[in-house]
């Protein structure tokens, strides 16, 4: 049975991954420059990997994932397709995932924090997560 500091970081990776793809999905087809928008693919794709891990880790132990919330969500989109409807440039994506991508690190570092007998393999996905969105933001600082 695993442990519940486990459970819980597990389940905050599950909707870290699912917010981090949605944004970037919501948001890719209003990039014009075609590297930054190879860079959000890649970023997607990170993303997909490790909601693959993190739920065969879950589904092995007999848990479910934890969906975002549906404020949440209904914020990110709303905020999103202002912005975008405003001033769609590239430099307004960049800027959104920036945010995104600063949200997401200090959440999931909140819980790898507080959720310290955690299982060092979701320790390490939380990492992971925490590194593909640092790294993403740091790329796409060209654009902003």
């Amino acid at each position: 049975m695993m442990q519940e500091d486990t459970i819980r970081l597990l389940r905050e990776c599950d909707t870290g991954t699912q917010m981090g793809y949605d944004a970037l999905h919501e948001v890719c087809d209003n990039v014009k420059n075609p590297a930054f928008k190879q860079r959000l693919e890649t970023g997607m794709q990170e993303h997909q990997a490790l909601q693959a891990e993190v739920r065969t880790v879950l589904n092995a132990n007999g848990q479910t994932g934890k969906d975002p919330s549906p404020i949440a969500k209904g914020m990110s989109w709303l905020k999103t397709n202002a912005e975008l409807l405003v001033k769609g440039s590239d430099d307004t994506v960049a800027d959104l995932i920036t945010d995104g991508c600063n949200m997401g690190v200090k959440t999931v570092s909140r819980h790898l924090n507080r959720c310290a007998d955690a299982d060092t393999k979701v320790k390490d996905i939380a990492q992971r997560l925490i590194q593909s969105e640092e790294r993403l933001a740091v790329d796409i600082r060209q654009y902003l």
